[in-house]
């Protein structure tokens, strides 16, 4: 787990896409993934964040996204 910072900003999303929707994100053709955090705030991912996670099931699971004060990812990981 990544250490939290007070200047950092942590978003957290329930996930459940199926495989056939991650499909794309390995073509390349899908940069970035807009997802919608629990808290009602829309943030753009890479996806090359997400492919990590992707199963036969596709991306299922709640997720933990830690940004710091640049805006720059710090960690994306899944929780459960």
């Amino acid at each position: 787990m990544t250490t939290i910072q007070a200047t950092d900003t942590v978003y957290y999303f329930s996930v459940n896409v199926p495989y056939i929707q991650c499909e794309a994100l390995y073509s390349g053709a899908v940069p970035t993934v807009v997802m919608v955090a629990e808290n009602g705030t829309s943030v753009q991912v890479p996806s090359t964040r997400i492919k990590q996670f992707i199963t036969s099931q596709g991306v299922v699971g709640r997720f933990r996204m830690v940004v710091d004060a640049n805006n720059k990812i710090k960690a994306f990981e899944r929780l459960r």
